[in-house]
């Protein structure tokens, strides 16, 4: 199967594309390749593109006054990610965006988006359909982080995304739960002694 193909029948999930459609659609993306630690989106540069991943892991993050990174999302194959607020608005970015391992991408542009979703509702829908998803779960993370335990937010990551646990490094996952890279070995350390 093809990168194109791999996003067409991606966005069938959500909509029944023609295979003039199909080729409409996929057309306006870019396959891009970007090694482990390689940035995709910094602070001060605005983000003209979003993307879609193929293979690969990735992660955005911000650093605090204080200097401490704050891990805002995740993304491996078939997830999307970018400063969304900064893509949206076309302001410079406040986040990074890093390859946590050798990645294949699929970049849309800004214009191109905005193209697609002009010229067809099922794009539009589309997209909404991923806007409302995204809106959806950051409220389900932020009741999440105000309202359960360190070990509770730890054990409801693992059942909600167990494929990521080996792939993303100990701080960055640390840094996405809100916690200490010790306090997470304590946690994890707690569930293997349970284990034996």
């Amino acid at each position: 199967m093809t990168n194109q193909e791999k996003i067409a029948s991606y966005v069938e999930k959500f909509v029944r594309l023609t295979d003039n459609e199909k080729i409409e659609f996929t057309g306006r993306f870019k396959e891009i390749r970007i090694k482990k630690r390689q940035f995709i989106v910094q602070p001060g540069f605005v983000p003209k593109c979003r993307y879609f991943v193929i293979k690969g892991a990735l992660r955005a993050y911000v650093i605090g006054d204080e200097g401490k990174d704050h891990t805002i999302q995740f993304a491996v194959e078939d997830w999307w990610i970018s400063d969304y607020d900064s893509y949206i608005h076309q302001q410079p970015a406040s986040m990074f965006v890093v390859a946590l391992e050798d990645c294949i991408l699929m970049q849309i542009s800004f214009e191109d988006e905005q193209t697609l979703k002009a010229l067809n509702h099922k794009f539009e829908t589309f997209f909404r359909y991923k806007a409302e998803l995204a809106t959806a779960f950051t409220q389900r993370r932020l009741i999440t982080n105000l309202t359960k335990s360190a070990k509770e937010r730890y054990d409801i990551f693992i059942e909600s995304f167990p494929e990521l646990i080996q792939r993303v490094p100990q701080y960055a996952l640390a840094s996405y739960l809100g916690i200490t890279t010790q306090f997470l070995s304590k946690i994890r350390n707690q569930k293997t002694q349970k284990l034996i």
